[in-house]
């Protein structure tokens, strides 16, 4: 059975994408009544994107490369939706942070 696209990413166990810009969780698509599910602790109103602390999103919980989740996963916007394990939006914040995927570490073995 081949493995699905991303299969080698585990999100809980990473978070990265959720913790390298203050500028990436921007409100893009969503309509009011999407908005208005997102508790307003974690909505900065007057960027127009999930309030961060920092470069993190005030939504994930946990330590980034161990165990993360997010508090508002079921209602998240939709530009924390189309970053899926493995794109190029993921993997680029995983180099950030220093992170290898197991398609990158044995590429790199093979070097």
């Amino acid at each position: 059975m081949a493995k699905k696209p991303g299969a080698a990413f585990d999100c809980q166990s990473c978070g990265a994408c959720c913790a390298v810009s203050r500028d990436w969780p921007r409100f893009s698509l969503e309509d009011d009544a999407a908005l208005a599910r997102i508790p307003a602790a974690f909505v900065d109103d007057e960027r127009g994107r999930m309030r961060c602390d920092g470069d993190r999103c005030s939504a994930l919980n946990g330590r980034v490369g161990e165990a993360t989740s997010c508090a508002v996963y079921a209602m998240r916007p939709d530009v924390c939706r189309a970053c899926s394990p493995g794109d190029d939006a993921c993997l680029m914040a995983r180099r950030h942070f220093g992170f290898e995927s197991d398609t990158e570490s044995r590429m790199n073995e093979r070097i």
